[in-house]
């Protein structure tokens, strides 16, 4: 359990804080100095069923937001800090906005200073009271308790503690199942251990020896040397806990807050994200279709440009689908929450303009009308999560550790979601080893595809036996996993549509489809090639003879070829088969008997010139029928 103070500057956040844990969170000596808290402090508070919680001191002044809202983001419970003699000011505002748009859950109202209440009189305290229910009214802490207290007295910290025990005992648990994922608020070195980060863990676990990445920017693998929670070792810290992480092999200079500790390979680094977003109601005007604003998100800040998909614009007060597209790569969990500030701050409530959830970490960039591909991942269940991403990964699929990191589900909900979506058909398993998973649709849509691009290709040339298999992955998607598109060959062919004959891939019954006329000219050709047996014409010969166009000429003899009529010796001459295989007889008669043969002696064997010798001896060697020793060949064995 988290708990956060929020508040405006010198309300006495810090002082309360010391008061309840006895720990000053003030540790720069320009904090001493000033009396203001400039950064993050860390502190542990034992609760009155003996549950320790992590204590986040936040700035108040409005030039800290960034930090406030950077220790906010882990916040389960919070104490909105009010003091007697002033009220609600700007910053209460701007820190009850960030709590919001960042989803704390529950929290109390601490008026400080109460023993200055007595002197401007008993209307005061009515007053500081209607303006805290006002201010409270439609957000987590309405009807939450208002306790007066008194650092200087010790007045009303029983009670405080008190109503913070009852508070932190109706929050569930942070998921301990999810993936790892602990923003980074402070990095520095320990002398003896090396490099230290620290954190509040929003999901998932770590261990000492686990294997862990820094995103973005160090994706390692590095390894947990020791963890601690509020000052003691421990083997494992979970969800919901702050913690002190050891990594050695890295420096403390390459490492900043901002950066998230994951679980090695467990998350990608992103640009996009695809986002629910809510425009406060007290924003003074609507958002447009595009602008810039400062993304916070976790314990990181990046500038973003917000690309509204649906609207034209966003009203006061109203949530719609967004894409924010940033500066630099951040790393994000799916549901995590974020606030957007602008330059300018608005009057009594500080720059905070927006805020809402995330919805997906790692999409494409989104068209106008995006929104529809968006939508369903707002109410989805798991099973209809995990089909969504499996068909936006299309064709490469997704592993289940990719899901796992994607969806942000538990081991378990995650495999039982699978299970389910399998026997939907809107997951297909295509590598047990792997765990690699193909949408359903995109597995329905790569079918049609391909019988498509079949239908095609035999109008298109309807003299050829059938298209390569590769060729045809090709056409598919070069990212085509051989795995899927053996599986869509597989299915077409069980379902009788297509079938594969060795290395090509044809529609069922189609293939070589001749008519009157080009049967005329293939006998035509096959005579032809037939009678001039060991020196036939060359292609532009044969065009010219018979009347041919060349494409046509090329279709027709790769028919022969395919039939077993002509052999193709070169790129210019086709033999006719008999005569090649009569010479090929001739030839190892001649070897056996006299173990060798000259250039000449085969160029007396043919019968023809050395335009026909030349190609037809490389042919036999390629044939493995010879093998050229210096000037002469012999017969290989075997």
């Amino acid at each position: 359990m988290i708990v956060g103070t929020a508040g405006h500057i010198d309300h006495g956040k810090t002082s309360l804080v010391k008061a309840l844990t006895g720990i000053d969170t003030d540790r720069l000596q320009e904090e001493k100095r000033r009396g203001i808290t400039l950064e993050l402090g860390f502190a542990h508070l034992t609760l009155d069923d003996g549950t320790v919680a992590g204590v986040v001191d936040v700035p108040g002044h409005e030039r800290f937001v960034k930090a406030m809202a950077a220790g906010a983001g882990g916040v389960d419970l919070a104490v909105l800090v009010v003091a007697s003699d002033e009220g609600v000011m700007p910053q209460t505002r701007e820190h009850l906005d960030i709590c919001r748009l960042l989803g704390v859950r529950a929290g109390v109202v601490a008026l400080t200073k109460s023993d200055l209440l007595a002197e401007p009189g008993p209307e005061w305290r009515v007053l500081v009271e209607a303006d805290l229910a006002a201010l409270t009214t439609g957000s987590f802490l309405e009807g939450a308790p208002v306790v007066p207290c008194s650092t200087r007295t010790g007045e009303g910290l029983d009670a405080l503690r008190t109503a913070l025990s009852r508070a932190a005992g109706a929050l569930a648990k942070r998921p301990s199942e999810g993936p790892t994922f602990l923003p980074v608020d402070r990095v520095f070195t320990l002398k003896g251990f090396g490099t230290v980060v620290t954190g509040t863990l929003l999901s998932g676990t770590v261990a000492v020896d686990d294997a862990v990445s820094l995103l973005p920017g160090q994706p390692g693998p590095l390894r947990v040397r020791g963890v601690q929670v509020h000052g003691r070792a421990v083997e494992k810290v979970e969800a919901g806990q702050r913690a002190a992480v050891n990594l050695p092999g890295v420096e403390a200079e390459s490492l900043h807050r901002g950066q998230v500790l994951t679980r090695s390979g467990e998350l990608p680094e992103t640009r996009m994200l695809d986002v629910e977003l809510t425009l406060l109601p007290t924003a003074e005007s609507p958002l447009p279709r595009r602008r810039k604003l400062l993304l916070h998100l976790g314990t990181s800040q990046v500038e973003a440009t917000v690309a509204l998909l649906d609207v034209e614009r966003l009203e006061p007060g109203e949530t719609t689908l967004a894409q924010l597209r940033l500066e630099a790569p951040v790393a994000a969990l799916v549901g995590q929450r974020f606030i957007l500030r602008g330059s300018r701050a608005l009057p009594g409530r500080g720059a905070t303009l927006a805020g809402g959830r995330v919805l997906s970490i790692v999409p494409p960039r989104r068209r106008k009308g995006g929104s529809a591909v968006v939508a369903p991942l707002r109410e989805a269940d798991p099973a209809g999560q995990v089909a969504w991403l499996l068909r936006q990964a299309g064709y490469r699929g997704l592993t289940q550790q990719e899901l796992f990191g994607r969806s942000g589900l538990g081991p378990r909900v995650l495999t039982r979601a699978l299970e389910l979506s399998g026997t939907r058909g809107a997951a297909l398993l295509l590598d047990r080893e792997k765990r690699l998973y193909l949408s359903g649709e995109v597995f329905e849509g790569l079918q049609g595809r391909a019988l498509a691009l079949l239908a095609a290709f035999h109008e298109r040339e309807p003299l050829r036996e059938g298209l390569s298999r590769e060729e045809l992955r090709q056409r598919l998607s070069s990212e085509l996993d051989a795995r899927a598109f053996q599986r869509v060959l597989q299915g077409l062919g069980d379902t009788g549509k297509l079938e594969v004959d060795r290395d090509l891939v044809r529609l069922k019954g189609r293939g070589r489809a001749l008519s009157l006329g080009d049967e005329a000219a293939r006998a035509r050709l096959a005579a032809e090639l037939s009678a001039t047996g060991l020196a036939p014409p060359t292609e532009g010969e044969l065009s010219q003879k018979l009347q041919l166009p060349v494409p046509r000429l090329r279709e027709l003899m790769k028919v022969l070829v395919a039939e077993g009529r002509v052999v193709k010796v070169s790129e210019e001459l086709c033999f006719d088969a008999a005569a090649l295989g009569a010479l090929r007889e001739r030839l190892v008669a001649h070897l056996r008997e006299k173990k060798e043969i000259t250039t000449q002696a085969f160029k007396e064997l043919v019968g023809q010139s050395r335009k026909f010798v030349i190609p037809l001896s490389e042919y036999f060697d390629r044939e493995k029928v010879t093998l050229r020793v210096g000037e002469k060949r012999v017969l290989r064995r075997g």
